[in-house]
């Protein structure tokens, strides 16, 4: 199957050519058409291996076991959080084209990373721990035609078909979002109660819930996502992001 992925990739790659989304080198090895990136560049993003913060899992810059703002804000719903990249400079333009400029063969390499994030929680007996995507705004789909990360859940449930890479976990789709205005451009005092009680559990969640989603701001959006989770029933919630600004 990826054999096959591969070969297609590189064929709309040879025919449409879009290239690598920060070197802009044609991606002409059928791996790298797959991935949206280059060799090299795919090599350079690396999870690192610097300190984290013990809960939102940004880098630290001390040597304290939480980052400033964890240390002077409120508890959080989430019991533990890991941020992979930086939204800066060439991470930027990785999520831009994923997002926005809709190279999708990204998503695989995105995806990747974060099956890869599961090493800092140690997963190895939870109790079935599961995928649950952040749900998108009502009407996202409708206005733009796609989600960036249900196109990411999808992909985390062929790699759990496929068990490819090993260790991958099952998706549960458990979490519904009601109208409310987007988190984006408001203030950090209303982000934090604009979503207070407007993401639902739609059913029964797993004990043990991986819940992901493509950016980390503030943290809240997560967290009501956290809270909705274990108002139904979740023991544990543990947050991974791709991004943070």
């Amino acid at each position: 199957m990826d054999r096959q992925k591969s070969v297609f990739s590189f064929i709309r790659e040879w025919l449409f050519p879009s290239g690598c989304p920060v070197c802009g080198k044609l991606l002409l090895d059928a791996r790298d058409a797959r991935y949206g990136l280059c060799g090299d560049c795919k090599a350079a993003f690396s999870l690192g291996d610097e300190s984290r913060c013990s809960l939102c899992g940004r880098p630290l810059i001390s040597e304290q076991d939480r980052c400033l703002p964890c240390r002077e804000g409120e508890e959080r719903y989430f019991d533990r959080a890991f941020a992979v990249f930086p939204y800066t400079g060439k991470y930027q333009q990785i999520l831009r084209a994923y997002k926005f400029g809709k190279f999708r063969s990204l998503g695989n390499f995105l995806a990747e990373k974060l099956t890869e994030s599961l090493s800092f929680f140690s997963p190895e007996g939870m109790k079935n721990p599961c995928w649950v995507p952040v749900p998108p705004r009502p009407g996202k789909l409708r206005n733009y035609g796609w989600d960036q990360v249900e196109y990411l859940a999808r992909l985390l449930e062929e790699q759990y078909r496929e068990q490819n890479p090993s260790g991958a976990l099952p998706v549960y789709r458990c979490l519904k979002r009601f109208p409310s205005q987007t988190q984006k451009g408001l203030t950090r005092e209303k982000r934090k109660t604009n979503l207070r009680g407007r993401i639902r559990c739609t059913k029964k969640p797993p004990q043990e819930v991986f819940l992901f989603d493509d950016v980390i701001t503030t943290g809240f959006t997560l967290d009501a996502c956290a809270a909705a989770l274990k108002e139904g029933g979740a023991e544990k919630v543990y947050g991974i992001c791709l991004f943070y600004d």
